[in-house]
């Protein structure tokens, strides 16, 4: 008789080992918790004042404090819906444009030989992508202002153009959105792998066709993912827009702080903050749109 191997476990080892490891206790969540914390103090706290002054309303004389909606109503409503409104048409236009672009000149530096070209375009997209505020402004008043070097130049006030409008934000934005989506796109071009391409020239596909039907599916994930992010980055601008048009072209960040310091109508305070719960809402639902598609991308390209 040959007797049992003394390392064969038995018919109930399987479950209790399993049942054993699901007793301990998780520890991993440890190294995470500093990040929680720093979380919760400069985000969790700030975004529950910020709901808290938005939904509340206290009553100047007797100090009471109730419950309302009126300021979540009233920021959907007359100009203040017309800067959100605003925001958003210029946070798409812009994106979408940039898309476009950012797509053509990530594709001539992944297809480019000349690995000089690729660190310079890079390195450049990295840097003007980060450059904005008060600094860009200056920048773009000196040369496409009213007395511009540019607009002298090229006599450009003749032709309707005008800096400080819709038009001329447009071109701002589009100065450190289009470098943004050349970083994003650049390791999803790199993903694309060249067996796909030689498989479509060896089956007779052209190279429309190699585009239509296999880089364009593959990449849409990471398009739509970058066109996300440029809106996201757009729509919470700020100093850019606030140097150079003031409030000529209505922005709902600009309408927030004009409400905070009053410069409309005094006591509007919880009204910007309700402003400021829009766009945490309308940022939300942008990203519950990028997250699924940067993991269906990742799928794809990895």
């Amino acid at each position: 008789m040959t007797p049992a191997h003394p390392s064969a476990p038995g018919p109930g080892a399987a479950p209790a080992a399993r049942g054993a490891r699901r007793r301990r206790p998780p520890r991993a969540w440890l190294g995470a918790l500093p990040l929680l914390v720093f979380a919760g103090l400069c985000f969790g706290l700030p975004a529950g004042a910020l709901l808290y002054g938005a939904l509340t309303r206290t009553d100047p004389a007797s100090g009471a404090t109730e419950i309302t909606g009126e300021h979540l109503r009233r920021s959907l409503q007359g100009p203040y819906l017309t800067s959100l409104t605003g925001s958003v048409e210029l946070s798409a236009l812009t994106a979408a444009l940039a898309t476009v672009c950012g797509v053509l000149i990530a594709q001539a530096v992944v297809t480019s030989r000349r690995g000089a070209l690729r660190g310079a375009v890079l390195t450049a997209s990295g840097v003007l992508a980060n450059f904005g505020g008060i600094p860009l402004a200056f920048a773009f008043v000196a040369t496409l202002g009213i007395s511009g070097v540019v607009t002298e130049l090229g006599h450009l006030d003749t032709l309707g153009w005008n800096l400080y409008s819709f038009t001329g934000l447009t071109v701002i934005y589009l100065y450190f959105l289009i470098p943004l989506m050349v970083l994003v796109v650049v390791p999803a071009l790199d993903g694309l792998r060249p067996q796909w391409r030689e498989a479509a020239r060896n089956t007779g596909a052209t190279t429309w066709q190699f585009w239509r039907h296999v880089g364009l599916p593959v990449l849409a994930p990471s398009l739509l993912g970058g066109f996300v992010l440029l809106f996201g980055s757009a729509f919470a601008a700020h100093a850019t827009a606030a140097a150079l048009v003031g409030g000529s072209v209505p922005l709902v960040t600009l309408k927030i702080a004009d409400a905070l310091s009053g410069n409309v109508l005094v006591g509007q305070e919880n009204v910007a903050l309700a402003l400021s719960l829009d766009m945490i809402v309308i940022a939300a639902l942008v990203m519950a749109v990028y997250l699924p598609l940067q993991r269906r991308s990742s799928r794809w390209l990895h």
